[in-house]
């Protein structure tokens, strides 16, 4: 719980600065989840980092190095990245970027859903659930997908805490409840 409280408090410091400099949340968003990524992928460098023994300018040295390569250069990014060094934080980024992309969503009006169908669908199935997402949500959805055959056929759209239950093992179970009701 701690984790997450620290994590929800360095994103929303650092959306803050993001939104009063304007920045492009989408570019920022990736940025982040590149440097996230190269951590999760290098256990080196995320030690490296996370080292209260390594001085701080040889860990900003590195830190620059790796955004150079990243190609998005020095900025609000580089120097929240600095911050959470700093502050011994940088094993964090994953948690407080979750945190970040959450704030960034709501504040565009962007929410989650999630879309679990029984069997895969095409590219048109998918737009029309998209579609009814967005409707049902009142605002633009970034949809995941999954599959789970023992819906038997049909839909679940999940938006926020709310479902929107569509799958033919849903109505099996309504007609189920209706019969045993009339007996």
């Amino acid at each position: 719980m701690a984790e997450q409280a620290f994590a929800l408090k360095y994103a929303r410091a650092f959306e803050q600065v993001a939104a009063a400099q304007h920045l492009d949340r989408a570019q920022v968003q990736q940025q982040l989840n590149d440097f996230a990524d190269t951590l999760s992928i290098s256990p080196e460098l995320r030690e490296f980092l996370s080292n209260p023994a390594i001085p701080h300018e040889q860990k900003n040295k590195v830190l620059d190095a790796i955004i150079a390569k990243l190609g998005f250069g020095t900025g609000v990014v580089r120097n929240f990245l600095a911050v959470l060094i700093q502050n011994d934080r940088i094993d964090a980024l994953h948690e407080i970027v979750q945190e970040y992309v959450e704030m960034a969503d709501e504040a565009s009006g962007l929410h989650e859903a999630e879309i679990v169908s029984a069997r895969s669908l095409s590219d048109a199935d998918r737009q029309v659930l998209a579609e009814q997402a967005a409707k049902l949500a009142g605002s633009q959805v970034r949809v995941q997908w999954k599959e789970d055959a023992s819906l038997l056929g049909g839909a679940v759209i999940r938006i926020g805490s709310t479902v929107y239950d569509g799958s033919v093992r849903a109505q099996l179970g309504q007609i189920e409840r209706h019969l045993a009701g009339a007996q």
